[in-house]
């Protein structure tokens, strides 16, 4: 099949999509749904458990503004002839108040500030079942740097797992995308925390 990235998909922001759409692409299924992309955004000794299903989408209906043009959003759709088929989600970095906890992005051999607002993230990626391996999120993380810079960001990343030819991976690893994804977009590694763990960033 080819690569569906170049010219059948439409990308938005998520506040130009509706609620449907983005449950459409989670789907009903595995982490996304229970999940709805909040795993970086808890606070300290909170959990999907402790916020509960309709506590997790509630604010991600709150942050992604959808419905509302021109307001505030953190993601991206994708759309395929009309059907709601990726999401990548994206914010400045501190938004993302749990992912560099040690146990996520450890952050040691890094003098840079964490609290600097300049620099974004993209930390997941979700391609609707029946789409899968089609250029989606390829697709999206380029639409994620045109995005980033247009408001305001000097730099952005990603978080890639590294993945090994004939390691079995599991799905939820890869919510974070993989290298390929990142290099398609012309980002380039800058560190590697952990054994395969990557740091990807380019420069805006």
């Amino acid at each position: 099949m080819p690569d569906l990235a170049t010219t059948e998909l439409t990308i938005v922001p998520a506040n130009e999509a509706s609620w449907a759409d983005l449950q459409a692409v989670f789907g009903d299924r595995g982490d996304p749904p229970r999940c709805q992309c909040q795993r970086y955004k808890l606070a300290r000794g909170e959990s999907w458990r402790s916020v509960g299903a309709a506590g997790l989408a509630a604010r991600l209906h709150e942050q992604s503004g959808y419905d509302h043009p021109g307001s505030e959003t953190t993601g991206l759709v994708a759309f395929l002839d009309g059907e709601p088929v990726g999401w990548c989600a994206i914010e400045p970095r501190p938004a993302y108040i749990g992912l560099l906890r040690t146990f996520r992005v450890p952050w040691e051999g890094r003098d840079e500030d964490k609290a600097d607002v300049g620099v974004w993230a993209v930390t997941c990626f979700v391609t609707r079942a029946g789409y899968r391996r089609k250029g989606v999120s390829r697709a999206l993380a380029r639409a994620a740097v045109g995005f980033a810079r247009d408001r305001g960001a000097h730099a952005l990343e990603g978080y890639p797992m590294l993945t090994e030819p004939g390691r079995d991976v599991a799905w939820g690893e890869l919510h974070v995308g993989s290298r390929s994804i990142f290099e398609a977009a012309g980002f380039e590694e800058v560190l590697r925390p952990t054994p395969r763990r990557v740091v990807m960033r380019i420069d805006l």
